[in-house]
């Protein structure tokens, strides 16, 4: 069993807080990690019709089988739980009492909100890290990764991982996005999925998706928020310092699994993304969501951004850290030229920093005199550790 990384953050909640909330994508692992870190802890799972017909009708008898705490997964089956935990934990001083999962990040923390508020703390838990992987499966190049994908039963089950990811969609839009909001024609909401996959690594256009799907705006980003709330997308904020009053307004999008996306736009082999025209954007995108897996799985101090103005120059990534503001770029080629520094020193030149990164996908460190490294994307863990 794979030692995830936010095991230590979840103990170190575990021991300050009297609620925790785990929460994460369907298969993320989160089961797998309560029931490692808490193995004496009752664990009862809510998917189960008898618990969750039990947990409703009788919602205190339910929870005095459990004194001292339990691990309640898929706890947004019985949103009415809430209100009884409230009350629970509002007699102990005991820290530690319950661990609640769930996959529905929406309906979990707007019941959360109304009834837990200051009681609870979240750990989101999201697929796989590449640092995970590769500590106990055998090493893949980056256009693998990106078609396989992060999914822990992929590499547990060694399950195959096309037919595995296409389930995993249907499974989701059939189930999941109805559970969330009642959308009536699945078939616009796929399409407006496969979409989505087409623009990954772009600024968000709302009114653009409004009318290739064929449904208004409000529409469009009601579903990305559903999609947000259920970690299947994740936006990146323009930086919001305005060096020439030229930066643009507009987040980019991204998949928090690149293997999601590759399924939606179609590809099914590594010859197939190594010619894509997006290949480009899913590299982005796959870098970018280690990226937040650091930041969630370690809960590091740092924000991250990315910058364009409205002449078209763009960097990928701003990492702002508590020590300074670092400019990133993520290029999908292998051979280091100077195309991949110009970029970044204008940035460097417009805000006065010291020094910026590129993230390529080759595997040579390098580190150049005007204050730019450059190194491989499987090093990206490791050198995201130097920022702070």
């Amino acid at each position: 069993m794979i030692k995830r990384t936010a095991e230590e953050k979840l103990i170190r909640l575990h021991k300050n807080f009297k609620i925790v909330a785990v929460t994460g994508p369907r298969q993320a692992g989160k089961t797998t990690l309560v029931k490692k870190v808490f193995p004496d802890i009752p664990y009862v799972n809510l998917e189960n019709p008898d618990m969750r017909h039990f947990s409703m009708n009788d919602p205190r008898g339910f929870l005095s089988q459990y004194p001292d705490g339990a691990i309640l997964d898929e706890v947004q089956r019985n949103p009415e739980l809430f209100s009884y935990l409230q009350e629970i934990v509002d007699n102990k001083s005991q820290k530690g009492q319950f661990i609640l999962t769930g996959s529905n990040n929406f309906l979990l923390n707007e019941k959360i909100s109304q009834s837990l508020a200051g009681r609870v703390a979240y750990l989101n838990l999201l697929p796989f890290s590449l640092k995970e992987v590769e500590g106990n499966f055998a090493p893949k190049n980056e256009n693998e990764y990106m078609l396989q994908g992060f999914y822990p039963p992929i590499y547990d089950q060694e399950l195959p991982y096309s037919e595995w990811i296409q389930n995993y969609i249907r499974t989701y839009i059939e189930r999941d996005v109805r559970q969330i909001k009642n959308i009536t024609d699945l078939l616009v909401f796929e399409r407006f999925m496969r979409l989505l996959a087409g623009r990954i690594g772009q600024e968000l256009n709302y009114t653009s998706l409004s009318v290739e799907v064929g449904v208004d705006v409000k529409t469009i980003q009601s579903w990305i928020g559903i999609l947000e709330s259920s970690f299947i997308i994740f936006l990146l904020k323009p930086y919001y310092k305005n060096f020439n009053k030229t930066i643009v307004k507009r987040p980019k999008l991204y998949f928090y699994d690149s293997a999601i996306a590759c399924s939606l736009l179609q590809m099914k082999s590594y010859d197939h993304i190594i010619s894509h025209p997006l290949k480009g954007a899913l590299f982005e995108s796959f870098v970018m969501s280690e990226v937040v897996k650091k930041q969630v799985n370690e809960d590091n101090d740092f924000r991250f951004y990315y910058w364009r103005d409205k002449t078209g120059r763009e960097v990928d990534l701003i990492v702002d850290t508590p020590k300074e503001t670092i400019p990133v770029e993520i290029k999908s080629g292998k051979t280091v030229h100077q195309e991949f520094f110009k970029n970044v020193r204008y940035w460097i030149k417009l805000s006065g920093v010291k020094k910026g990164k590129v993230i390529y996908a080759g595997d040579t460190t390098q580190s150049r005199s005007d204050g730019i490294e450059v190194f491989g994307w499987r090093e990206v863990h490791e050198k995201l550790d130097t920022f702070f």
